[in-house]
């Protein structure tokens, strides 16, 4: 075996050709050249080259937006469609441009017999397009991710500082007829600690006003560069810490499974007695009834919400009726300023991809040819999993900035492109804590905006160039690790995977092997080597009627340590994993979401 130099990824270029693949006359796609055949990707069509192509408009978008579409394109305004007039106007436009109120699904990509080919989304959001059916319709989705910030930002503060010194409850008094100077009588915001949740774009704009106001913050946001956020003056700490020492507490995290319930009852009972919250980020990431419980008992002071787990919120609800929180109806991006830039940001991502330009905003993965597919598939999932599992490894709030990525073949590296594979290692590094979309368009860009440098090597192994891979190797570096034993020799987090029989399967953790198919989730302990842990560790599993789908022990020697990975097709309850760390031979433990 003989190892080669880090690889150097080069950008292909892109032409324009005539696609046979597409009903319409005269049809766009871009297509890669190189050496040997590389996927090719279609992403848009045009039809017709001596007339424009159409877009339909199905909601409410700014002037700007109007008319930057105008120049390039028959614009068709039509608002308030019902589902089926929307099937109906559908099969005779090129694009569509929706805001959150209209659903893009599947009945409607079958209604258009294969024209539309541009889904743009006025916002951030996608929630309300199906993304599978828009990649299995050929049609590229874009969305306006950037013009809402400073105006979200913005509603934050306001909400901060209205919450503060009870602005909505006072005018509500006032106006009802009295004068209750010293029922209302707030908190200053000068001194307080501030812990920003997320310090992604709004996060650093909520973070850099909040300094203004003479507040000392701190944030946890397991992306963020620690000198980016030392540049803002803002000190990144890990999630324990900025729950419990925070007075104010501003949420700009997305909603994923990750994030989902994030403040919950648990998480209440760990905060400062009296802190405060704001929430202009995602409903769903607060567990709505254990907010009310810790309002009611003191531990909460006050709540500030823009956002709620269902909108309208039910007029009963018991949340948005407590007088102690403030709420407004997802105002966030609802300035004149934030409206005409998503505007014109949503059309010229839809323009640019009617030209046949690639987007940096595409938030759906281009259409990749069967063949190509079919070689890859199982190592495309390897690298995505490889990825999540790596990034839930990481602990503290230093942030995930250097990640090497190491390809084990037999091949040359001219006969194995690995930009699909990268692609969806950063998919899986991002996108559990994220509501950023990764795929071979926008990965790179994607990483590059989150400060997120990844390396690949090759290591060009002797025998039959049969299979693409033999393996593939995820490192982090200049983490901590909330499993110690992933870290690998070089102090690096280091994850190691194969693909057996077509299933992806984790192979190594730090430097203990292991083999354990990376399906369902998967548990990780270091224990004593010892007889009955394999048992001891089942009996509690099969106990709360968990169902073991694959253990591995890998060890450094006989009775010494070991390390056990568990494939699990449940999520094991908090008291499950408990039991687990009770057993005393159980040294660490990690549960981790595939």
């Amino acid at each position: 075996m003989s190892t080669s130099a880090a690889s150097t990824l080069r950008t292909p270029s892109l032409k324009l050709s005539l696609s046979s693949r597409n009903p319409l006359p005269s049809a766009f796609s871009v297509s890669f050249n190189g050496k040997r055949a590389l996927p090719r990707y279609v992403i848009v069509a045009c039809s017709g080259m001596s007339s424009k192509p159409t877009v339909l408009v199905a909601e409410k978008l700014g002037e700007a937006g109007l008319d930057l579409l105008k120049e390039f394109a028959n614009v068709d305004c039509a608002y308030n469609l019902t589902p089926e007039e929307l099937c109906t106007k559908i099969s005779l436009c090129d694009a569509l441009i929706v805001r959150s109120g209209t659903k893009v699904n599947r009945e409607l990509f079958e209604s258009s017999g294969g024209r539309l080919k541009v889904v743009g989304r006025a916002g951030v959001g996608i929630d309300n397009v199906d993304l599978a059916a828009a990649t299995e319709f050929g049609c590229l989705v874009v969305n306006a991710p950037t013009a809402n910030t400073v105006a979200a930002a913005e509603h934050g503060i306001a909400l901060l500082a209205a919450m503060a010194r009870n602005v909505a409850q006072a005018d509500a008094s006032t106006k009802a007829g009295k004068w209750q100077r010293n029922k209302y009588v707030g908190v200053s915001l000068v001194g307080k600690t501030l812990a920003v949740l997320g310090f992604g774009k709004v996060g650093s704009e909520v973070a850099r006003r909040a300094k203004g106001l003479g507040m000392h913050v701190i944030a946890h946001d397991p992306y963020a560069a620690a000198d980016r956020a030392r540049a803002v003056g803002v000190e990144l700490v890990s999630f324990e810490e900025a729950i419990a020492t925070a007075d104010f507490i501003s949420l700009h995290m997305p909603l994923t499974p990750a994030t989902s319930k994030m403040l919950n009852d648990e998480t209440f009972a760990k905060m400062k007695k009296g802190v405060r919250i704001v929430n202009v980020a995602r409903g769903g990431v607060i567990d709505e009834e254990a907010l009310v419980r810790a309002l009611d008992s003191g531990i909460v002071a006050q709540a500030a919400l823009d956002v709620f787990t269902v909108e309208p919120p039910p007029k009963d609800s018991k949340l948005v009726q407590h007088e102690n929180v403030t709420v407004t109806p997802h105002l966030g991006a609802s300035t004149m300023e934030a409206q005409e830039g998503v505007a014109i940001e949503v059309a010229e991502a839809v323009v640019g991809a009617l030209k046949g330009e690639l987007a940096a905003t595409a938030v759906n993965a281009p259409m990749v040819p069967a063949e190509v597919l079919t070689e890859l598939k199982p190592f495309v999932v390897l690298g995505e999993k490889l990825g999540r599992l790596a990034v839930q490894l990481v602990t503290g709030g230093s942030g995930v900035k250097n990640v090497k990525v190491t390809y084990a073949s037999s091949r040359a590296p001219d006969d194995l492109d690995t930009r699909l594979l990268r692609a969806m290692i950063t998919k899986g590094l991002i996108e559990p804590i994220s509501s950023v979309f990764v795929n071979l368009v926008n990965a790179d860009y994607t990483a590059k905006q989150r400060g997120l440098r990844i390396a690949e090597e090759r290591i060009l192994l002797d025998g039959s160039p049969e299979n693409p891979l033999e393996f593939i190797q995820v490192h982090i570096a200049n983490v901590e690790s909330k499993f110690a034993s992933a870290i690998s020799e070089s102090g690096e987090i280091k994850v190691e995977g194969r693909v057996k029989d077509g299933v992806p399967h984790l192979t190594k953790v730090g430097s203990f092997e292991v083999d354990v198919s990376l399906e369902g989730s998967i548990i990780l302990c270091r224990q004593v080597d010892q007889p009955g842990m394999i048992g001891k560790v089942g009996s509690v599993l099969g106990e709360e009627n968990v169902n073991v789908s694959f253990m591995s022990v890998g060890r450094v020697a006989p009775r010494k340590h070991a390390v056990m990975a568990i494939g699990v097709d449940e999520q094991p309850s908090r008291e499950t994993l408990k039991k687990i760390g009770e057993i005393p031979a159980v040294e660490e433990f990690v549960f981790l979401k595939l």
